[in-house]
Parts: structure tokens; C-alpha cells; sequence
């Protein structure tokens, strides 16, 4: 059978986005290959699909244990036997599901990889015939990436020892150089054999929003797109309390999911989330590894994450039905002190915190920088040769532009009067004049910069060497006590060579237009698809983008089927949607046509 075929007839899709075919025609080789793609870029039929055309099982390990459930459920939905083992499931459960799984009636079964190194049920797993390893999420086996987990390492070596030889699939999203490296190394996998497809999202539209207030902010953001979901993101179990809070005191529909809830109700906020009762929740970022939830029209932090990859992998969580989405950044200079008192009284060892305080400093880059946010992100996981996006906040930004090169070589003239030893906040205080750096030992007042920003608040001087730190004008030297030093490029503005331009601040308004709203279909009849989806959801109780996606309705207002042929060629339909919906869907559409 052709691999399009299955594509088509299993998961309703005519045509394999960039990668997964490549990857699939290897894993269908018997070969060990990695996969680095966008979150929402289809990682999951790489090994999905395999699994229903090789003869063995399918063993999908992944650190997401609330990703499992909602997995397992969507394959079901389509009629692809899968289930999963994990800390959740009761003991008579657990062994029910182990003599299915013997019997080979399930093509996919997900863990976690604390039960690889389980000596138990590493020998029965040994007795399978497994013709398929994939490892999801694999970016935690790396020391070097954002979320190394010591007990997905150790699962690498049984792994490798399993009999009958089954190809290999390692998959993630949020990849530097060095960690892809790593993971090569560690898993013994062919250069040849690594598919990147890029990290471009070119369905989100990525903003950044400075010195706002947040609160007043937020509740206009979600009362302008109160019919779409969105996840808001707080660095801290109160602020997630205060947001949802204030947000249900003007009367907004909203949940909240933090560690300091209890069990049920942080499944009970989830549920809500997942099957449209609610279509806002705030959470910490516990909240969202384990969301499959395709519909996302939004995420919005409220703090900022402490590395680019965490922040792109919760900006990946909007969008994954391909539709547009937004991802917006409410930054403020002084959130960067709680990651950074977090650091410090991390366990990890000088190297860690080191690498650690690195990645922080490039995300307060990403959020100063007025440059393209999306080429800021791709240059970072080195695609160096990206091109401006075009939909972003700097991108789209028409605000006056003034020149601050004399406000810049003041700036600087202070960094190098200060012998490039000092951080920011101090040369700040220098700059302003005040008076806890006057009179001590160094004798700072007596340098020609001390006070020349006595007319400018702390936060207006701090907002400035943060621009030209995020725009290459000063670098840091790194280390546990980081200083700013002079760029080529900085060196260049205070030998008067080059100019410097900056923005004015000014607050964008939240855009009240449905962000799927492109005008290329009938968003009234979209309303009442999404209305009997969400009826079918409920009686199934199913998440409703189980049922049907929201690109999966958009493109049925786009084709408007009237017949099981027409449904057919809907992208997301295969033969058990067909069968399950196809009818009540198509008269949907033709009550629609005849009201007009």
C-alpha cells in the first residue's frame, strides 16, 4: 500500500507535510533516524503511521504522562489500537492491558521511561515483538537542553538491548545545534539520518508587549477573543491565583492549573480546558506538556520564561491545527529576578547554573530586540539564514522611529568610565546619580557620566542599556557575576560611525477580529459545525478537537460537502470519521444552505 494511501485512509490527509515522509520511508527500513520539527508540525504521524502497516508494536516513550491519555483516545477515535502504561493506571487494570497487549491487538503502546528501567517490566517488554521505538520529547536526554531528565538517559542502554533489532524514531521541537549533536551521539544516530524541517511557525504571530500593565492588559486581550481558547502563562503559583481570580471577578469563564492544587482539581481544570467548558485557563508551566489540544488560538505570558526553548515550546501550544494563532510576551526588565534567584538556589553545579544564566540573558535579548522575533528565534536554533517573518509585532510595528544616538554613546562612554567591570543595574544607578554609588571607595561621582540621566527615572535608564544589549551594542562576559562590555558594533556608535534608532514605546491594542476569520469561508456556518461537534464531544465525552479540528471544519466551509464523496475529500476525514460523522456533518451543511 502506498504510504499516502494509509495517510489518507487512517488519518484523513492527502499529503505528508516536509519530513514526515522522509522520516517514515526510514523507520519503514528498519533504520534508527531523528526527526527536529515544530511543535504542531506533525511529529506524531511519523511513528503513527508506521504503526499501522508494521507487523509488531509500536513503543512510544515519552515523559508526558497527561499527553498519554489524550494520544491513546485520538487513535482510538480513528480505529488504531493503542493504549498506555504508566504511573496512572490501577494494578488490575495494568495487567489487563498487558495480556491485550500480548495478544497483538495493540499497534501502539506509550510509557514512561521510568518503567524502561523498571527490571520487571523491562523483562515482559523484552517478550514483545517490538518492531518500532519512539522516543518523544527527546531533547530532555541532553545535559545541554532545557529540560535534561537523568532517568530518560538511563533508559537509552535497556532500550538498545531489546531483541528483534526495531527501528529507531527520536523526535522534538525545540533543538539547538549543540543539543541535536548530543542526541546524535547518545543514540547513535546517522548524520544521514536526521530530518530538520525548520522551526518556523508561520501560522503564529509572535508579539512582545513592554511596560504595560499586565492585569488590565490580559482582561482585554481575552474579553477581545472570548470565543477562542488560550492558555495565559505565570511564573508563580500566585500570580496564576490573582490573574484567574481577577479574571473571574470580570465575569470571564477562565480555570487555573498550578502544583499547589490538589490532584482532582487540577485534572478537574484540565478536563474543563480540554472540552470547551472554558476556554481560557492561567497556569504555570507545568500546564501544557501534556496538552494535545489543536485549537489554541492563543498563549500569553504573563512572565517571562527563563529560555528561549521553554518560550517556544508553550508559544508551540497555540496554533497546531495550523490556523492562525498568537503568541504575546507581556515583558517587564524586573521578572527576570525571579528566574534568576531560581538559578542560584538550583541544585545543578556551577556549569549548569552557568549555562543556565546564558540562556536567560538571551531571552531578555529576545525581549528587548526590535529586529523580527521570529528570525531572532530561528537564528538562535541556527537557522542563520532565515528571512524576517513579516506577522510579527516588530515586523507589523509603525511606530515613530527617533534617534537615540547621543542617549546611546552616553550610555556606553558610562560602561567604558566604569572599566567594562560593572552589570546593569549599577551603571544604571551611576547614569541616574544616585546617591548610594556617590562617595565610596570607587568614587564614581567624580567620572563625567555620574548624573547625566539625573532627569530620567532607574526603569527609563534600565529600559535603555537593555536595548542596547538586546541590539548588540554591549555584550556580556558571562560567568556567575556578569558585566557589559562594548561590542565592534557598540565601539562603532561611541566613535560616532554609526547611528542609533529605537521605537517609541507605545501600547498596542489587542485586535477584536476571530483570529481564523480570514474571509475565505462562511464563519457562520463554521459556528455551527463547531456548535455539533461540541455535541457529539459531549455525548462521546470526547475533547471536541478529537471529534474534527478546527482546520478540519474551516476546510468543510470552504469545500461545503453535500455527499460522502465530497466529506471524503475533506482534509482530516479518513474512513472512520466518515463513518462516524459524515452523515449528521453533511446535513448540517445542507440545513445551512437552505436557511440562507
Amino acid at each position: 500500500m502506498k504510504l499516502e494511501a494509509t495517510l489518507k485512509e487512517e488519518f484523513g490527509y492527502d499529503t505528508f507535510r516536509p519530513g514526515q515522509r522522509e522520516l517514515i520511508e526510514k523507520v519503514m527500513a528498519g533504520q534508527k533516524a531523528m526527526g527536529i520539527m515544530p511543535t504542531g508540525g506533525g511529529k506524531s504521524i511519523c511513528y503513527q503511521l508506521p504503526a499501522t502497516i508494521l507487523s509488531g508494536l509500536t513503543l512510544v516513550v515519552s515523559p508526558l504522562i497527561s499527553l498519554m491519555k489524550d494520544q491513546v483516545d485520538s487513535l482510538n477515535e480513528v480505529g488504531i489500537p493503542a493504549t498506555f502504561l504508566n504511573s496512572t493506571v490501577e494494578w488490575h487494570d495494568r495487567e489487563e492491558r498487558m495480556r491485550y497487549i500480548e495478544s497483538g491487538a495493540v499497534k501502539l503502546l506509550f510509557v514512561a521511561p521510568e518503567k524502561i528501567v523498571d527490571d520487571e517490566f523491562y523483562s515482559w517488554l523484552s517478550a514483545l515483538d517490538i518492531s518500532l521505538i519512539a522516543i518523544d520529547e527527546a531533547h530532555v536526554l541532553s545535559s545541554w537542553g532545557h529540560d535534561f531528565r537523568n532517568s530518560y538517559l538511563k533508559m537509552v542502554e535497556p532500550l538498545q538491548q531489546l531483541p528483534g533489532k526495531p527501528a529507531w524514531l527520536a523526535l522534538t521541537a525545540t533543538a539547538t545545534e549543540q543539543v541535536q549533536d548530543d542526541l546524535a551521539q547518545i543514540l547513535k544516530i546517522p548524520a544521514d539520518n536526521i530530518v530538520k524541517t525548520g522551526f518556523d511557525r508561520d501560522n503564529i504571530a509572535l508579539k512582545i508587549e513592554r511596560g504595560v500593565d499586565k492585569s488590565e492588559y490580559v482582561l482585554n486581550y481575552v474579553k477581545a477573543h472570548i470565543d477562542e481558547s488560550g492558555i495565559i502563562y505565570a511564573g508563580r503559583r500566585e500570580d496564576v491565583d490573582n490573574i484567574y481570580e481577577f479574571l473571574r471577578a470580570n465575569d470571564v469563564l477562565v480555570g487555573r492549573y498550578h502544583a499547589g492544587l490538589s490532584d482532582q482539581e487540577r485534572h478537574q481544570q484540565q478536563e474543563d480546558f480540554l472540552f470547551d467548558r472554558i476556554n481560557v485557563i492561567v497556569a504555570t508551566n507545568a500546564f501544557g506538556m501534556g496538552i494535545n489540544k489543536t485549537n489554541v488560538r492563543y498563549v500569553v505570558h504573563f512572565t517571562i520564561p527563563g529560555t528561549i526553548e521553554s518560550y517556544y515550546q508553550e508559544v508551540g501550544r497555540a496554533g497546531r491545527d495550523g490556523l492562525p494563532a498568537e503568541a504575546v510576551l507581556l515583558y517587564a526588565p524586573a521578572d527576570l529576578r525571579l528566574h534568576q534567584f531560581f538559578i542560584d538556589h538550583s541544585q545543578g553545579d556551577d556549569q549548569y547554573k552557568l549555562s543556565l544564566k546564558n540562556k536567560l540573558f538571551e531571552m531578555s535579548r529576545y525581549a528587548e530586540t526590535e529586529v523580527c522575533l521570529m528570525k531572532f528565534i530561528l537564528d538562535y536554533f541556527g537557522e542563520k539564514n532565515s528571512e524576517i517573518c513579516g506577522r510579527c509585532s516588530n515586523c507589523l510595528d509603525n511606530r515613530e522611529v527617533e534617534d537615540v544616538t547621543a542617549d546611546a554613546q552616553k550610555v556606553l562612554s558610562c560602561v567604558v568610565r566604569m572599566n567594562q567591570r560593572y552589570g546593569k543595574k549599577l551603571i544604571a544607578r551611576v547614569l541616574v546619580g544616585k546617591d548610594d554609588v556617590a562617595d565610596d571607595w570607587r568614587h564614581f561621582e567624580k567620572l563625567s557620566t555620574f548624573g547625566i540621566f539625573k532627569d530620567r527615572t532607574l526603569k527609563e535608564t534600565s529600559r535603555l542599556i537593555e536595548f542596547l544589549f538586546a541590539n548588540g551594542l554591549l555584550r556580556s562576559s558571562g560567568g556567575e557575576y556578569p558585566t557589559l562590555l562594548l561590542s565592534k558594533k557598540g565601539l562603532a556608535v561611541l566613535k560616532g560611525q554609526l547611528n542609533v534608532a529605537k521605537k517609541k514605546d507605545e501600547q498596542q491594542v489587542p485586535d477584536r477580529k476571530p483570529m481564523v476569520d480570514d474571509g475565505s469561508f462562511d464563519v457562520d456556518l463554521f459556528e455551527k459545525l463547531r456548535a455539533l461537534r461540541l455535541s457529539f464531544a459531549r455525548k462521546q465525552a470526547l475533547p471536541p478537537f478529537m471529534i474534527f479540528s478546527d482546520k478540519t471544519l474551516k476546510d468543510m466551509c470552504v469545500r461545503i460537502p453535500t455527499n460522502s464523496r465530497e466529506f471524503l475529500a475533506v482534509s482530516g476525514v479518513g474512513k472512520v470519521k466518515l463513518e462516524q460523522y459524515g452523515e449528521s456533518f453533511i446535513n448540517e451543511i445542507k440545513e445551512y444552505q437552505k436557511a440562507e
